[in-house]
């Protein structure tokens, strides 16, 4: 899934080939893909896109009316800039925004679950916004993080949007090896030090994943996103600290990736599936 790296420099990407431009037409291409009723995705036409931002996940289309746009890429979806901007209809196709300046951006799934979507909110509404925990960024999630006696374990904490937001799998699998913390740990249990640290470890990884997304061009098409972390995706890999084969921990939908030498004091899960986890 996009976390929130891929998602600024998308924002960024998008903003500068059609902020400012007028919206010609809207071409809904997926049966499920709007998840409001009211209001309609119908009557975007001679709005001005005055920026393209992000907030946790989503993109945010600002529009001239005061209306905006979210758009969740969720776990396969994708994002094509189109110049200049076509007529098909791809497979898994969920929406595609056609602009005056004759850009489309197209918003598409390469899985089957077509869980990717848009919005429109009226002005002042948050929608599914409201929800949302602080960003790394922010003070906010420094105070939480510090503070917090939350008994959930790191990795399932910071996947949680409502917690915390922007951070998906692969970022928070990052984050954990390298503040050297077993994804498994409670918050609750961490010293002021490991928190500290974790904050920080978060913030650096976040930060140079921003850098590197930047580099790219054009939208967010790539089938797969996972070659772009260091820990996530990589068991049986070397651990970028310490050089040592990084084991997995496998559930139904995904998995944690860790060093057992770095982040669990040198132990492992014998049977993932029946095995207490470690802490």
């Amino acid at each position: 899934m996009p976390e929130l790296p891929q998602m600024q420099a998308l924002a960024e990407r998008v903003d500068a080939a059609v902020a400012g431009a007028i919206i010609a037409r809207v071409e809904p291409l997926g049966f499920s893909g709007l998840k409001t009723v009211l209001p309609p995705g119908e009557g975007l036409e001679g709005e001005t896109l005055l920026a393209v931002g992000r907030r946790g996940k989503y993109l945010v289309l600002t529009l001239s009316s005061g209306r905006r746009v979210l758009v969740h890429l969720s776990q396969a979806g994708r994002l094509d800039i189109e110049e200049p901007f076509k007529h098909t209809k791809p497979r898994g196709a969920v929406v595609r925004f056609v602009f005056g300046n004759g850009t489309a951006v197209l918003v598409r799934e390469h899985a089957n679950e077509r869980k990717a979507g848009w919005w429109v909110l009226a002005a002042g509404a948050e929608g599914p916004l409201g929800g949302l925990g602080p960003e790394p960024p922010e003070k906010a999630f420094e105070d939480l993080l510090l503070t917090s006696e939350d008994t959930r374990h790191l990795h399932t904490l910071l996947r949680d949007q409502r917690f915390v937001a922007g951070i998906g799998r692969g970022y928070a699998d990052d984050a954990l090896n390298r503040a050297g913390l077993s994804p498994f740990s409670p918050l609750k249990s961490l010293s002021q030090a490991a928190r500290r640290r974790l904050v920080a470890d978060i913030r650096s990884v976040m930060s140079e994943a921003i850098a590197s997304e930047r580099l790219r061009t054009g939208g967010l098409s790539e089938s797969k996103l996972g070659t772009v972390f260091a820990v996530h995706n990589r068991a049986g890999q070397a651990c970028p600290v310490c050089g040592e084969a990084l084991l997995r921990v496998s559930y139904e939908s995904h998995e944690v990736v860790y060093c057992k030498r770095c982040q669990t004091r040198g132990r492992a899960l014998a049977d993932r599936r029946f095995s207490r986890l470690l802490k």
